[in-house]
């Protein structure tokens, strides 16, 4: 146990340098596919009595509504305890075409306790650009509940967040999003980690498989012209540059969570010859309390008496040259044997950094 992050550390990098080749489709995204997000404003129907208190933009907001039903209705008569305003999110994928289905998230934005039951009326789903993409309406499914409110003693009891729902499948797609993929008879590849090396050694993979098609434009972007053979084909040409193989270079670097105790390297991190000295100094103070009492049939009073104990226990120290350690799994084995705890194993590597013997990124979260 005392050891076993240090262990996972040198099995981690281990690990990570006999990793194979990754294909381009785990490393990058093409330009011009992505997600868009869409909004909209709802009411959610059938609370309970749970809904929003006299909310002004939800009152407003009802009185509108029925208004579309040929209902006229002063705001000020409307009465909303079953009924709460929502914010409606959702994430639409590229290529989704007209009647497709997405899954979208509801959050209460007024007082409701909860939205469980409700239903939300037709909603619709504006995208940045102000156009309705979308159009969502369904039951709510919650996840959690709220229970004991107003009862004897105030007494609550809840579960996750009632004020938060899904709908899956909620919404259906009226309009779609075009995506421009090709441009001057080119795509452009995006590095999900962007790096000069990785962008140059996967521009040169694909020149292996389609020669003299592939350019590294910067750490992020790779540019690949489509061949003629291609030509009106841009998805099997996608499909088959996202199967060739790169191997990706990383930056050396070393994380540090000192919340959880966990520490995580990259293979490539290097150390210099360092000294490192390791000791620690334990005190203990105990507090007890004794009780005195008088003998029987004797005057007097019991009487508690407070004690304190006090240890001190100081470990053997070390002194240890280390050189001639080129990786950090090295490092951690020399560390280990010097018989240092994780928490012991942070602060020796923040130290290291701060000495300039550590040739890595460290990251402290």
């Amino acid at each position: 146990m005392l050891h076993r992050s240090i262990y996972f550390l040198i099995c981690l990098c281990v690990c990570y340098s006999a990793a194979e080749a990754s294909r381009i489709k785990d490393l990058s995204t093409i330009s011009g596919v992505r997600d868009n997000q869409l909004s909209g404003y709802g009411l959610i129907v059938g609370l309970a009595g749970d809904g929003d208190s006299n909310q002004q933009f939800t009152v407003q907001a009802i009185a509108n509504m029925l208004k579309d039903y040929g209902i006229n209705i002063h705001s000020d008569d409307v009465k909303n305890k079953n009924i709460a305003a929502v914010i409606v999110t959702a994430d639409i994928k590229p290529f989704m075409r007209e009647g497709s289905r997405l899954d979208v998230t509801v959050s209460s934005i007024g007082d409701a306790a909860t939205l469980q039951g409700g239903i939300l009326l037709q909603t619709p789903l504006f995208g940045a650009d102000g156009e309705v993409y979308a159009v969502a309406q369904g039951a709510v499914a919650v996840g959690g509940f709220i229970g004991g409110t107003g009862g004897p003693g105030g007494a609550t009891v809840q579960q996750n967040h009632p004020t938060v729902a899904t709908i899956p499948g909620g919404a259906i797609v009226e309009q779609e999003i075009e995506m421009e993929i090709v441009k001057n008879g080119s795509i452009d590849i995006l590095l999900t980690n962007p790096d000069f090396t990785s962008a140059v050694r996967m521009a040169d993979a694909i020149n292996r498989v389609f020669p003299g098609a592939s350019q590294a434009m910067d750490s992020t972007t790779v540019n690949v012209f489509i061949p003629e053979g291609f030509a009106g084909q841009t998805t099997n040409f996608i499909a088959a540059i996202e199967s060739i193989e790169v191997m990706p270079d990383i930056a050396a670097k070393v994380i540090i969570n000192e919340k959880t105790g966990t520490i995580v390297a990259t293979s490539n991190v290097r150390v210099s010859t360092v000294a490192v000295s390791h000791g620690s100094l334990t005190i203990t103070i105990a507090s007890n309390v004794a009780a005195s009492q008088p003998n029987p049939f004797a005057e007097g009073e019991t009487a508690l008496l407070p004690t304190n104990d006090v240890s001190v226990n100081e470990n053997r120290g070390g002194f240890r040259v280390v050189e001639d350690l080129p990786t950090i799994e090295r490092l951690t084995t020399a560390l280990n044997a010097l018989g240092v705890t994780t928490r012991e194993m942070m602060s020796i590597l923040q130290s290291l950094k701060t000495a300039g013997a550590l040739q890595a990124e460290l990251i402290l979260n």
